[in-house]
């Protein structure tokens, strides 16, 4: 291609071309061949340089055939990319190998070569890029796996696998032309990608050379002939149309603000980097010949022209003047008056721009074209200045041996002028502190407040921020991202997985599970006394009940036995039933005030709820109620965690009733009076520490009592046994659960007192479904059964008995509309399991349809032995009708967020829900002619498809999961 007159802006296009946006300083402009042109809509800035070629600003249009040159680069690129992408990681790595060392050996040559023709910097210097290009990227990524599986984890199920990105396109700066194309040549070959290189005019032939002599190296060593190639004649024109071609998969751009727009704008994907303005504080407490010579090891390195290195150092007050000092001994000139200052100032920054003539010149060729008369050791140039912004032209980004420097009151004082000077001009890239590594609070301060991706601590910026030469664990690059900050993608160093799409393939696992109940569970007739004993050592008891257990004697029970043992106690039995913040509040203060090392609850579960919520609060002063409350999906993965409980006292859990389990659950309801909104907790660090379920606290119950803890341990054990977080450990409690409940809760009712042997067995069922349930979670049984029973005063045991055949017949389907989200369970099973229970209870069922409708009709049998009406109807009362009806769509929706709606096998619509409030309301689930005339279908199918069913009904009489419509 023909000479053009202009590559891209540079490092900083915004500030005339000047900016530090690569790790190695910003590309530099000539004025005279932006004349006429733009960039994306913004002309590049920058001022005029007095060696341009008048002629070259006027130079004619792009001949027609460099677009088609163009276009046969990149076809070739894309070519040579399609068959390197089929390489293994052998010979990539052999490859990758082969061009560092390459570059590596021509390191020198290259450094003369980049002096020379852009005559910016210092060949040593230059060297010391080229050898970090290529040894310290070699040596961090040649073990990094960049092909095909890159990692694999068998017990996870996690495979990831590398794919190349195809071809990228890296635009490289003047001021850091053959190491900027090193870098990103290893990068591509390590990567499986091809590369375009856009060179600066200005430093295309060392770049250009520098990119031949990796391509070389690595074709010699297998790699296909294009993969790494670059513009012969790099101009505007041809730069933004590379950017731009539909061919590019990623633009590699190192440059300014005005350089990353124009690479974010091209339509492709694109890695910028930012601008930078390093300030370097250092505080009363730092090291100050240290600090003082990393700075001039960083600002003198190249001649300043690397974007990371420091721009302007602040001082505060009480080293001021030891650090001026200790500059001024290094080879520090300090500008003497304001007069000396102007000088700079009008020649640093020329119409609002840097003067490409300062960037990466000498100290001492700097003096000459400020005029002034240094000594001739004299290594950078300060100016102690005051003001921040456009109006102070030192305050600005000096790609040359040129420091700002500023006295600051404090610390305080320090940090709040670098953030100022990082905002303005040089946003996300990089700041420095020096201090003693002593004083982590000035660390994290400095941490917190300033606005860079790189904070360095006692480093020189210029070879800090490149990364593995100051501190190993900072990956080495020549492509530093700034972030948000800086309107770059990035806020890393730029590495070899930026490069790559990563794959994951993703295989179904199953969660870990769990089971978790009390270390110690009690049973059998006479067991208080036995589990109490265990407290021996304990200090302090602190009892909760409610007022009729208390007034019948319940807790002298207890007592007698803590006498025994000489455990001091004090008895709280002012709660009430649904247990409110107001009567939590009132024991944890009896109980702060008494400091008890063991707590027994005993009641129902009230009292258990009670006390639990207490043992939260007493161990946990300053939990949030309405953080623990938060609904789940999983409770491992909850929002918010309780930790463990149990350092300050034990929780003992004694039941007086059959039903609740809540001896054995990590589940609590505590309401709050003001609000009316009941706070359900649920963590396993509520677990009790010891559950004593002994059957004589039971002997007496009322039979409504029986009956309602009855059927609500029977609710626990149906549901938890179909939940999608059922176990092989939950469910074998269930079974067992259900098997006694159907045996003897009808004798336990009937008889009472009388037969002992249904009382305990009843009483152990409850516990048993219990710890089912604390595994294995309920369903939308008891989500309906919690706002029916709120919202009507029913109690909760009556409301699930009023529910769960329904509830039964909802679930018992092969094709639920919605499923449940949960690993463990791969299918619909809900009909399986409710079968597997009815074959279990002998209810000799032949279809699994069949099954469930004869558990139906056991359940509702049970229901009739125990006195409980089949319809809500009969408990609420049919004057009461429309007033319920009203009330269907709110319960319906707190329902649907109950927690415990999400275990559900069949995952229910709000509609649904109302649906089964609907007909629980008045349609017996069992009429004299048989569940098969209450057949229902889904509100989702058609007339003619209901139709379709019925001529079906015998084949699958209990719900359409086996139709086809």
């Amino acid at each position: 291609m023909a000479p053009g007159p202009l590559a891209p802006s540079g490092e900083n296009g915004a500030k005339a071309g000047t900016g530090g946006g690569g790790a190695f300083g910003s590309q530099v402009d000539l004025a005279a061949a932006t004349e006429g042109l733009t960039l994306n809509g913004n002309k590049p800035q920058l001022a005029p340089v007095a060696e341009a070629p008048a002629k070259e600003a006027a130079a004619p249009a792009e001949p027609p055939n460099e677009m088609d040159q163009l276009k046969a680069v990149i076809s070739h690129a894309k070519a040579a990319q399609a068959k390197y992408a089929r390489f293994t990681q052998e010979q990539v790595d052999a490859i990758f190998e082969a061009a560092a060392l390459a570059a590596n050996q021509a390191r020198l040559p290259l450094a003369k070569m980049a002096v020379t023709e852009t005559g910016m910097g210092l060949v040593e210097d230059k060297v010391i890029k080229n050898h970090f290009a290529s040894e310290f990227v070699f040596n961090k990524y040649k073990d990094l796996k960049t092909c095909d599986v890159i990692e694999r984890d068998p017990q996870g199920g996690v495979v990831k696998v590398a794919e190349p990105v195809g071809v990228i396109a890296g635009v490289v700066p003047t001021t850091n032309p053959t190491s900027t194309a090193i870098f990103k040549s290893l990068l591509t070959l390590k990567t499986r990608n091809a590369l375009v290189l856009c060179p600066h005019p200005r430093a295309k032939k060392c770049t250009i050379e520098a990119a031949r002599i990796v391509r070389d190296a690595a074709v010699a060593a297998g790699a296909p002939e294009d993969i790494i190639s670059w513009i012969e004649q790099p101009s505007l024109l041809v730069s933004q149309a590379l950017m731009q071609s539909r061919d590019i998969s990623l633009i590699l751009a190192t440059g300014g603000p005005q350089m990353v727009r124009a690479a974010y704008s091209s339509g492709n994907p694109a890695l910028g980097v930012g601008a930078g303005n390093t300030p370097a504080v250092i505080d009363e407490t730092a090291d100050i010949q240290m600090a003082v010579s990393s700075i001039l090891v960083s600002k003198t390195f190249d001649n300043g022209v690397i974007c990371a290195s420091e721009q302007s150092i602040v001082v505060v007050d009480e080293v001021y003047d030891a650090v001026k000092a200790e500059l001024m001994l290094r080879g520090a000139y300090f500008l003497k008056d304001e007069e000396e200052k102007d000088r700079v100032r009008k020649t640093l920054i020329v119409n609002g721009r840097l003067n490409a003539d300062v960037v990466g010149q000498s100290a001492l060729r700097l003096a000459d074209l400020f005029g002034l008369k240094v000594p001739e050791w004299t290594r950078v140039i300060i100016g102690e200045v005051e003001g921040i912004g456009k109006e102070e032209p030192l305050s600005e980004e000096k790609l040359c041996p040129v420091l700002a420097l500023y006295r600051a009151r404090d610390f305080d004082d320090a940090i709040a002028k670098a953030d100022k000077l990082v905002m303005l001009f040089g946003a996300g890239h990089t700041s420095v502190l020096y201090t003693s590594p002593l004083n982590r609070e000035h660390v994290q301060k400095f941490g917190q407040t300033m606005k860079t991706v790189r904070m360095l601590v006692n480093t020189p910026a210029s070879q800090g921020a490149i990364g593995d030469i100051y501190n190993f664990h900072l990956d080495p690059s020549l492509t530093l991202g700034c972030g948000s900050w800086g309107s770059t993608s990035i806020s890393s160093n730029v590495g070899p997985m930026d490069l790559l799409n990563v794959k994951s393939s993703i295989e179904r696992r199953e969660n870990m599970l769990w089971f978790r109940v009390p270390p110690k569970i009690y049973f059998k007739g006479g067991c208080l006394e036995v589990a109490l004993r265990e407290l021996k050592g304990k200090q302090r008891a602190f009892i909760v009940t409610d007022k009729p257990l208390f007034d019948l004697g319940y807790a002298d029970q207890v007592t007698r036995i803590l006498d025994g043992l000489n455990i001091h106690y004090q008895v709280f039995y002012r709660v009430a039933p649904d247990p409110t913040l107001a009567c939590i509040n009132e024991g944890l203060h009896e109980m702060r005030e008494f400091r008890p090392d063991v707590i027994i609850a005993l009641g129902g579960g009230s009292p258990m709820d009670a006390a639990k919520v207490m043992w939260l609060m007493y161990e946990v002063p300053d939990i949030a109620f309405e953080k623990l409350a938060v609904r789940f999906m999983d409770i491992r993965k909850r929002v918010y965690d309780v930790p463990e409980l149990g350092k300050k006292a034990q929780l003992v859990c004694v039941p007086t009733t059959s039903g609740t389990g809540s001896e054995v659950t990590p589940f609590a309801v505590v309401t709050d009076e003001r609000t009316g909104i009941k706070y359900p907790l649920a963590d396993y660090a509520l677990t009790p520490n010891m559950a004593i379920v002994d059957p004589q606290l039971v002997i007496n119950m009322p039979k409504a009592l029986t009956a309602f803890g009855g059927i609500d341990a029977l609710v626990h054990a149906l549901e938890s046994y179909v939940s999608i977080m059922a176990t092989d450990y939950t469910r074998g409690l269930s079974r067992e659960a259900v098997s006694i409940l159907f045996k003897f809760l009808p004798r336990a009712y009937s008889n009472g007192p009388r037969d002992l042997e249904a009382r305990e067995r009843v009483h152990s069922a409850a516990t048993i479904a219990g710890m089912a349930f604390a595994n294995a979670f309920l369903g939308i049984c008891h989500s309906l059964a919690h706002k029916l029973g709120s919202a009507w005063h029913v109690p909760h045991g009556l409301a699930n008995a009023l529910l769960i055949s329904h509830v039964i017949r909802y679930n018992s389907t092969d094709r639920p509309m919605k499923q449940a989200a949960f690993p463990q369970y791969e299918y619909p099973q809900a009909k399986e399991q409710y079968a597997e229970l009815s074959d279990m209870l002998g209810l000799n069922g032949v279809t699994p349809d069949d099954k469930v409708i004869k558990l139906i009709e056991a359940v509702e049998d049970l229901k009739r032995q125990c006195g409980i009406p089949p319809t809500i109807k009969d408990v609420i009362g049919a004057e009461k009708e429309k007033e319920f009806m009203e009330s269907l769509e709110t319960m319906a929706e707190y329902a649907f967020d109950d927690q415990c709606t999400g275990a559900n096998p069949r995952y229910p619509l709000i509609s649904d829900l109302k649906q089964i409030l609907k007909e629980a309301w008045e349609a017996p689930i069992v009429p004299r002619g048989g569940l098969r005339q209450l057949r229902k279908f889904p509100t989702y199918l058609s007339p003619q498809m209901v139709e379709k069913a019925m001529a079906h009904t015998p084949q699958s009489p209990l719900s359409p999961s086996k139709l086809t419509p």
